[in-house]
């Protein structure tokens, strides 16, 4: 279940070019979630070799497996990048703890101040330790595919079809 929080996409200028566009899944469920996100979405946008060109409505969602946790706020970022997968991930996990957000004793799926996962790299598909492109999850997610759909209708997941025949299939 889920509840749009805001309306309307934020959307930038895009310049033209040969650099990747990248997907990443927003999430906060501590603290002020809603400026958390558009905090962390300004400090990765402020970081060399990352534009942040569209996001993505906000939408509150219940918690998926660990449940005894606050709702979340999510939402996905587009962003064109000069970086690597690798690097643009490593950059990711570092803004997680810029954020706050701490993996020790806290459960999978539990509270977090920040997550952000790269959900797509271009066309890429990618299978290497600690990174997986296309996100090995994200097509059983309708928190992730549906913000998705909304900023590129029609994008392809490699390997998997249209991100709406993914959605479709969790209804």
């Amino acid at each position: 279940m889920s509840r749009r929080r805001r309306t309307g996409v934020w959307r930038v200028a895009v310049r033209s070019g040969t650099v990747p566009r990248a997907y990443v899944a927003l999430g906060s469920n501590l603290g002020d979630r809603e400026r958390t996100l558009r905090e962390a979405l300004g400090a990765l946008g402020a970081e060399d070799g990352v534009e942040i060109v569209a996001v993505s409505s906000l939408i509150e969602t219940a918690p998926v497996g660990f449940i005894d946790q606050p709702p979340f706020l999510n939402g996905v970022a587009a962003l064109e990048t000069e970086r690597s997968a690798r690097a643009l991930l490593d950059l990711l996990l570092d803004m997680e703890r810029r954020f706050g957000r701490s993996r020790e004793g806290v459960p999978a799926q539990g509270p977090r101040t920040l997550d952000l996962d790269l959900l797509l790299y271009g066309d890429a598909e990618i299978d290497e330790p600690g990174l997986r492109i296309p996100h090995p999850r994200m097509h059983e997610r309708a928190f992730v595919l549906g913000p998705l759909a909304e900023l590129a209708p029609g994008l392809e997941i490699p390997g998997r079809g249209t991100v709406e025949a993914n959605l479709a299939e969790l209804h």
